[in-house]
């Protein structure tokens, strides 16, 4: 079974070293808001991500899990 996938979305822009941060997640800012995706095998890494994001003194926006699919196409 693959490992869920979230979105963490954080008020303002981070810096790449603060990023850097939460391993095994990709980065994508938007004009408000940074996005943070990628991959928590379970609720621990979740809720380890999400004191992270208030130990850095960043404003949690949402989380969101997203397809837990695997990056593979079906073949037809």
């Amino acid at each position: 079974m693959p490992e869920p996938r979230y979105e963490i979305r954080i008020r303002g822009r981070m810096s790449p070293a603060m990023a850097a941060t939460f391993e095994g997640m990709t980065t994508t800012v938007e004009p408000v808001e940074t996005v943070l995706h990628g991959p928590l095998p379970d609720q621990a890494a979740l809720h380890g991500a999400i004191d992270l994001v208030r130990a850095l003194g960043l404003e949690l926006v949402e989380v969101r899990k997203v397809s837990a699919a695997p990056d593979v196409t079906p073949e037809a």
